[in-house]
């Protein structure tokens, strides 16, 4: 269950992360206004608290296990918000990250 819950909280930091990113660029990029620049900001504040549900005490751990969630959620935000399309290198970039991210997280530790 621990795993479950760790891998939920890497989705939703994601969402929070990408999404408020995608905001602001929204915003001042695509010129839709502070409302949108105001709306990123809050979920990248959202991103910044879930992380710390993580049930690893370590912050440099999961943020490190979290840039690899990143990449690979970036691509997929990028291709369902976006419609763009990676070619087989960024996806296996993204798979590399994520294998990164299971082993950071949750190989076996001795005392663990």
């Amino acid at each position: 269950m621990t795993v479950m819950r760790s891998l939920i909280l890497f989705v939703l930091a994601a969402l929070a992360e990408i999404g408020g990113a995608w905001l602001i660029w929204q915003g001042w990029r695509e010129h839709r206004g502070l409302w949108w620049i105001a709306a990123g900001i809050l979920a990248l504040g959202a991103y910044g608290f879930v992380a710390t549900f993580q049930p690893d005490p370590h912050f440099g751990r999961i943020l490190a296990a979290y840039g690899g969630v990143f990449v690979a959620g970036s691509l997929a935000w990028a291709m369902l918000v976006d419609k763009f399309r990676p070619d087989r290198w960024d996806i296996a970039g993204a798979a590399i990250c994520l294998i990164g991210v299971a082993v950071i997280m949750y190989a076996p530790r001795p005392g663990h």
